[in-house]
């Protein structure tokens, strides 16, 4: 019996080399997925302000978006506050987990201000923020009985005697609700280094103070005043968006609007521990893209009289770096950079 030998065909060297190239892309392809991050263990949610506030109120918004889309990997996540410093105690807390993706904190523009004057003892630009999700309106508020009935009264008021009403913020001087009225105010003439500013930990304690008669006057975010409008005991003056809002916003006047040619707005969203890794940065980047899509946070926000929005890891970033340095001029102008 002959055996016959089968020739065996090599391949030329275009095909040789796309078939190299198949084999390199589906190695890279395996490398991706061995490197895809996703949650291991309970995630921990650290929030720099008590109870009450329009930080804590997105906080605990997105822990409950994350858990009912099971966005997670089946883990839960625990919503925590770690009140004190004007926030820097949570972000001490967070930066022990450095390279530790299952600790999470609260990304707000009151932490850039916190940290430009000084108030927060700790370097912000350490924490990458992998979202903003909410726009923020900052309002001046009064009781329902107050005498101060628009801006122009309250600017009237205190160009005549700076001093003479007791205005609350949170959670510490030199954050975002401060600076929200403050610039206007300058912009509107009034001396500001001697205003008598009330801080409170949270907008809800300044609101309790509020209606306690302990303070004449609050400057807050829009969720945690709203109710208290509804309700019929308290008067919103003036927005510091840069046009009017929607909502329970949609009657009340800008501070543009009544002369003064000033505005200041917030967002809020998450940052994670220091170093944290790209892959899990663009775990939270894409799990916080849903969040953003669901009609109920959508609501959540809304209601509030917010925006909901959504901006990644990029423009988050981007935003970071140029309100550092606007917060910086403005502290400045205002005398309030850290020494």
């Amino acid at each position: 019996m002959t055996l016959r030998s089968t020739p065996v065909r090599h391949p030329n060297r275009r095909q040789a080399a796309g078939l190299l190239g198949a084999a390199l892309l589906a190695g890279a392809g395996r490398a991706r997925a061995q490197a895809a991050w996703q949650p291991g263990e309970r995630i921990t949610y650290l929030i720099g302000v008590a109870p009450g506030g329009t930080v804590d109120l997105y906080a605990r918004g997105i822990r409950d978006q994350l858990e009912a889309l099971k966005l997670v990997n089946g883990q839960s996540v625990l919503a925590e506050n770690r009140v004190g410093a004007g926030g820097a105690i949570a972000l001490q807390a967070l930066a022990q987990h450095a390279g530790n993706g299952h600790w999470l904190g609260t990304f707000h523009t009151g932490a850039i201000a916190g940290a430009v004057t000084g108030l927060i003892k700790a370097d912000v630009r350490q924490f990458p923020p992998v979202a903003m999700l909410v726009e923020e309106t900052s309002v001046v508020a009064v009781r329902a009985d107050s005498a101060l009935r628009s801006a122009g009264d309250l600017v009237s008021a205190l160009r005549a005697n700076p001093g003479s009403l007791r205005i609350a913020v949170a959670p510490a001087l030199g954050q975002n609700t401060h600076l929200a009225i403050a610039k206007p105010l300058k912009a509107a003439g009034v001396a500001i280094d001697r205003l008598t500013i009330a801080p409170f930990r949270s907008s809800g304690e300044s609101m309790t103070a509020l209606m306690g008669g302990h303070v004449d006057g609050v400057a807050a975010t829009a969720p945690v005043v709203v109710p208290l409008v509804q309700a019929g005991r308290v008067r919103m003056l003036a927005s510091a968006a840069a046009e009017r809002g929607t909502g329970p916003l949609a009657e009340l006047r800008t501070w543009r609007e009544q002369g003064v040619a000033a505005d200041y707005v917030s967002y809020n969203g998450v940052m994670l521990a220091p170093r944290a890794t790209p892959e899990q940065q663009r775990f939270w980047e894409a799990a916080l893209r849903r969040v953003a899509q669901s009609p109920e946070w959508t609501a959540l926000v809304e209601k509030s009289g917010n925006k909901a929005i959504f901006r990644g890891r990029d423009e988050s970033l981007a935003y970071f770096e140029a309100e550092w340095k606007a917060t910086t001029e403005l502290a400045a102008e205002l005398g309030l950079a850290a020494k």
